[in-house]
């Protein structure tokens, strides 16, 4: 019983890692930008797939380096073409679009790549588990939770240290006194705030998968519901971070 709670929190941390990543990108393109970016998720799945296509060339660790800036450059591609003529408007104009670019991505890939599923040869030292009585926890999962560690540390240290960084943070502070300096800005809410969220909503769905499995995607909504009835503004959320 110990190992198999012990399996259900390891996985939900691990997921929830994940729903770290997409859920500091997605806090990040709204606070600055005003965009409701519905297709947030699909260059998710274009990184992926592009990283799948290019492994055979460049090796497992090739593509983990060369997929993300392929996927940046078609996402700046639809954000010059397709998102920039939106600023300034009705955020439900750019929420139409993201959720339309959704669709479409969602079948271009469908189209390039099938319906299934597509496996990804990791190293063979990563696929192994760190000990027989933890053979769930194998080198590839700690080296996914160390990757998620170092980027949302690297994204707090810009946020910290550096002339944007301190921008943005004035500008969650006093937005219409940076506002009136010149400076293009938007809240970026409670980071913290948001990586608690998302490690919350992973160990959650892993417990309920081990004692109520047919609710362990609902789990999900039912926290988000509880959250914005008791908190409104957030987990960590504070008066003046919204926009």
């Amino acid at each position: 019983m110990t190992q198999l709670l012990l399996f259900n929190v390891t996985n939900g941390l691990i997921i929830g890692a994940f729903y770290v990543l997409m859920a500091l990108g997605l806090s990040l393109i709204l606070n600055l930008s005003n965009v409701i970016n519905f297709a947030h998720g699909g260059f998710l799945v274009i990184g992926g797939y592009i990283a799948y296509t290019i492994t055979p060339y460049v090796g497992f660790w090739g593509a983990l380096l060369i997929a993300p800036p392929l996927t940046a450059l078609i996402g700046l591609a639809v954000e010059r073409v397709l998102i920039r003529p939106l600023y300034g408007r009705d955020p439900l104009y750019s929420l139409l679009l993201t959720f339309g670019l959704a669709f479409i991505i969602e079948d271009v890939t469908r189209f390039i790549w099938g319906a299934q599923g597509k496996p990804v040869t990791v190293p063979a030292f990563l696929a192994q588990p760190i000990s027989s009585d933890f053979f769930f926890i194998t080198g590839y999962r700690l080296f996914m939770v160390l990757a998620v560690v170092l980027a949302v540390a690297l994204l707090f240290v810009l946020l910290r240290f550096t002339r944007l960084g301190m921008r943005i943070r004035a500008g969650t502070l006093d937005l219409e006194t940076v506002a009136a300096l010149g400076i293009n800005v938007g809240g970026v809410g409670s980071l913290t705030g948001t990586l608690l969220g998302g490690l919350l909503i992973g160990v959650a769905s892993g417990l309920t998968a081990m004692f109520f499995p047919a609710a362990s995607e609902a789990i999900m909504y039912v926290l988000m519901a509880v959250v914005l009835l008791v908190r409104p503004r957030g987990l960590l959320g504070e008066e003046g971070m919204m926009t």
